[in-house]
């Protein structure tokens, strides 16, 4: 194998590593952590902790690491130019919205929290892969 693709590989392991420690000590792997933010009832403010510490993280390092003239890995950056708001864009974000409040999961923890081989995990995972395929399938078909 290329050594240069084994970097690659390696660096996104390590950052998806990262990542799915950061999700289980701030207990976004746990769905009733989720649900309780979303439940106005019984309001738990720790996603929002989580939330606002990726944002400020991400307020100081984008702009510093944008500064480079392309990615470490890449010939150049990847960054989506599209301002539009379409009707997919909407009934996506109410999808993703809907599976999230109605699983407790976002597919981040969802694929992070099947390790621990939880049931509910493992059909809310099976179900976003379906809805993938699915989507796949059709999407030449959906004209909105």
């Amino acid at each position: 194998m290329n050594s240069k693709i084994i970097k690659i590989n390696s660096v996104s392991f390590f950052a998806g590593f990262i990542f799915a420690i950061g999700l289980a000590i701030s207990g976004m792997t746990q769905p009733q952590k989720v649900i309780g933010f979303l439940n106005f009832s019984d309001w738990d403010p720790s996603l929002l902790f989580v939330m606002v510490g990726a944002i400020c993280v991400h307020m100081v390092a984008y702009p510093l690491v944008r500064k480079r003239s392309s990615p470490l890995f890449d010939v150049q950056w990847h960054v989506p130019d599209r301002k539009d708001i379409t009707s997919r864009l909407i009934l996506g974000s109410a999808l993703f919205g809907l599976g999230w409040g109605l699983g407790g999961f976002c597919p981040g923890p969802g694929l992070t929290t099947l390790a621990t081989g939880d049931l509910r995990t493992i059909i809310f995972v099976g179900s976003m892969i379906v809805g993938m395929i699915l989507f796949k399938k059709t999407e030449i078909y959906l004209k909105f």
